[in-house]
């Protein structure tokens, strides 16, 4: 037992300080801890003599990428955690000030118990996303039947199948992503000829827009039905202005680039506010991590989180593949790694960690609350929709 507490002082004091320098990050100075773009992280004194006045090119002095020193940032966990740590950081285990963050946090919130379970295996094949109308309370799922779009009503029961699958301008090759605007239309991102489809709640096709996207993904509606779109290929968040009613475009705009694999988006009903996850790409089989961004609604960046910080508070590996806002604005994600969903808080208080749901999940890839605030899941595991309340 003294053995195993010996290696978690190491581990903790190695989290703690360079690599280089072995001397103790700070918030400020030549101790401030920096990313590099291969993941590694150097002080900024380190960083400064790895490079020297002139040089413009620098070396991971671990891996020997080569990068430029425009290309480093802070490194925001690091950075949150010497704040958890405070003044009194050099004698506070970590276990303990991850503790107090908790905290500090509030009591979680009220658990969530399964009500209601849609789809299966022969009803829904492969599902890839799920939406809520929050004016019916229906349910839109994307997957791969031979009807991509399955509508459900408020009660579990299945009203219509649409969106044929095949070459033609309405039908859906690969669907990746649903919505539903408030003016009562699903929008779906096609993978397969690189569009996004619109169809009324009968099924009919209303538009098809391709603009040039390298590879749409991620969806969601704000309250004046516009739609947020990512472009997992180009790195960009769009905003979509139509008017589905006459089947018409009006305007697409990029709001946001230099996004790494954007796929899942979230979009808060109330502030505005946009969360989106990133999906980063790293060398060796399984080693993919992903990162949440949340911006303003003017798009100003307030904070991000990636796989390597969640795990400082939450003791497993991560993986987030969809995003939702609550009625009360806290950013709700899935996790894959842990068949979990959790909730991060409310975008000022970024991040808070409060396990949702933590059991009878497979593989969660999809999240919308319903009209009367229900969580619905996607579970791509065991091909369903699980619907939960609060207990």
């Amino acid at each position: 037992a003294a053995a195993e507490e010996e290696g978690a002082d190491e581990a903790e004091l190695s989290l703690l300080e360079c690599r280089v320098c072995f001397e103790r990050y700070g918030p400020g100075g030549q101790r401030r801890p920096r990313n590099l773009p291969c993941g590694h992280v150097l002080c900024r004194g380190c960083l400064e003599a790895l490079g020297g006045p002139e040089s413009r090119r620098l070396e991971c002095p671990f891996c020997r990428r080569a990068f430029g020193s425009a290309e480093t940032s802070d490194c925001l966990p690091l950075l949150q955690l010497l704040e958890l740590l405070g003044p009194a950081g050099a004698s506070l285990s970590l276990p303990s000030a991850l503790g107090r963050s908790r905290g500090a946090a509030g009591p979680a919130p009220t658990g969530l118990g399964l009500q209601l379970s849609l789809g299966g295996w022969g009803s829904l094949v492969n599902p890839t996303g799920v939406a809520a109308c929050r004016r019916s309370g229906r349910l839109a799922v994307a997957h791969d039947g031979k009807k991509r779009i399955h509508v459900f009503g408020p009660s579990g029961s299945c009203l219509q199948r649409f969106g044929e699958r095949g070459d033609a301008g309405n039908d859906i090759k690969y669907p990746l992503d649903v919505t539903v605007t408030w003016d009562g239309h699903v929008v779906v991102t096609d993978g397969g000829d690189r569009s996004v489809k619109a169809f009324d709640f009968e099924g009919r096709g209303v538009l098809a827009i391709q603009e040039g996207f390298s590879l749409p993904w991620g969806l969601d509606a704000t309250p004046e039905s516009e739609v947020l779109l990512t472009d997992s290929e180009a790195g960009a968040l769009y905003r979509l202005m139509a008017d589905f009613q006459k089947g018409k475009l009006k305007k697409c705009q990029m709001i946001q680039s230099r996004l790494i694999s954007p796929r899942g988006v979230a979009v808060s009903q109330t502030s505005g506010a946009v969360v989106v996850i990133e999906h980063l790409k790293a060398q060796g089989p399984n080693n993919g991590s992903t990162r949440v961004k949340i911006f303003s609604a003017k798009m100003d960046l307030i904070g991000q989180m990636d796989s390597f910080g969640l795990n400082l508070m939450f003791p497993s590996k991560i993986y987030t593949t969809a995003v939702a806002f609550d009625k009360e604005d806290h950013v709700i994600v899935t996790d894959v790694c842990r068949q979990a969903v959790i909730s991060l808080g409310k975008p000022e208080e970024f991040p808070v960690f409060n396990p949702l749901i933590s059991h009878g999940l497979s593989y969660p890839i999809g999240l919308t609350y319903m009209a009367n605030n229900s969580l619905a899941v996607l579970d791509s595991g065991d091909h369903s929709v699980k619907i939960y309340s609060s207990t």
